[in-house]
C-alpha cells in the first residue's frame, strides 16, 4: 500500500498559494493503472490471508489446541474501523478541499484509535498470560491481528497521502477530480482492511473444530 502511495502522490508538493476553501477546479485525471495496482495488491493481500485462515482452521483440531477468549478491546477497535471506513467515502463526496480534510482527519484518527485498541487487546491478554507461545489458538491470534495491523500501517501510509493532497495539492494545481479519486482509492483498501478484518474476529472468535468439518469435511481436519 505504501508503495502504491508513493507512486499515487508524487505531484502533490505544494507549490503557490491559494485558498483552500474555495472550490476545486476540475480537470482530467487519469487513475486507471494506480487503481488496478491496488487491485492486485488487495487480490495478494487476500490469497495471504486466506492461506492464514486455513492453516489456521487445519490446526484447531489438534489436542494442544486451547480456545482463548476475545479481549472485548476487539468490539472497540472493529467499532472504529468500521467508522474510519464511513468518513473516508464521506470525504470522497466532499467538494471543498477544507471539508474533505476534516473527514480525512477524523477517518486517519479512527484507524490510528483501531492500533490502539489491538495493542491494548493484545496488552489484556499478556496480563492473562495468553502468549504467542505455548498455545498455538495464543500464537495465530497474535500472528493474524499482527499480519492485519501491518497492512492498517501501509493503509496510514496512504491516508497521509491523501490528507497532504488535501491540504496542499490545489497549491500545486489539484483538482477536486485529483482529490476525489484519491480519496475514493484510500476509501477501497480501507474497505478491504474491513472486510478481512470482519472475517478475522469470526475466526478467531468463533470457528470451532466442529464448525470446520461441517463445512469442509472430516478431510481437512483429520
Amino acid at each position: 500500500m505504501s508503495a502504491i502511495s508513493n507512486f499515487e502522490f508524487q505531484n502533490s508538493r505544494p507549490r503557490s498559494g491559494r485558498n483552500n476553501n474555495a472550490p476545486w477546479p476540475r480537470t482530467a485525471t487519469n487513475p486507471a493503472p494506480i487503481s488496478i495496482a491496488l487491485w492486485i495488491f488487495m487480490g495478494v493481500a487476500t490469497a495471504l490471508f486466506t492461506l492464514f485462515l486455513a492453516a489456521y482452521a487445519m490446526r484447531m483440531d489438534a489436542t494442544d489446541w486451547s480456545p482463548i477468549a476475545m479481549p472485548w478491546q476487539l468490539w472497540l477497535s472493529t467499532i472504529s474501523l468500521i467508522a474510519a471506513s464511513l468518513m473516508l467515502h464521506v470525504a470522497s463526496k466532499a467538494n471543498r478541499s477544507a471539508l474533505a480534510r476534516n473527514y480525512l482527519i477524523v477517518a486517519g484518527t479512527l484507524g490510528v484509535l483501531f492500533l490502539g485498541a489491538q495493542s491494548w487487546g493484545w496488552y489484556t491478554l499478556q496480563t492473562l498470560h495468553v502468549t504467542a507461545a505455548g498455545n498455538p489458538a495464543g500464537s495465530f491470534f497474535y500472528l493474524l491481528t499482527a499480519i492485519h495491523g501491518l497492512h492498517v500501517v501501509g493503509g496510514l501510509v496512504g491516508w497521509v497521502r491523501t490528507e497532504r493532497f488535501a491540504r496542499f495539492g490545489q497549491r500545486g494545481g489539484g483538482s477536486v477530480h485529483d482529490l476525489q479519486w484519491r480519496v475514493r482509492l484510500c476509501a477501497r483498501y480501507w474497505d478491504f482492511l474491513l472486510a478481512v478484518w470482519i472475517v478475522l474476529f469470526a475466526a478467531l472468535g468463533w470457528l470451532t473444530p466442529d464448525i470446520v468439518r461441517f463445512v469442509c469435511g472430516n478431510s481437512l481436519t483429520s
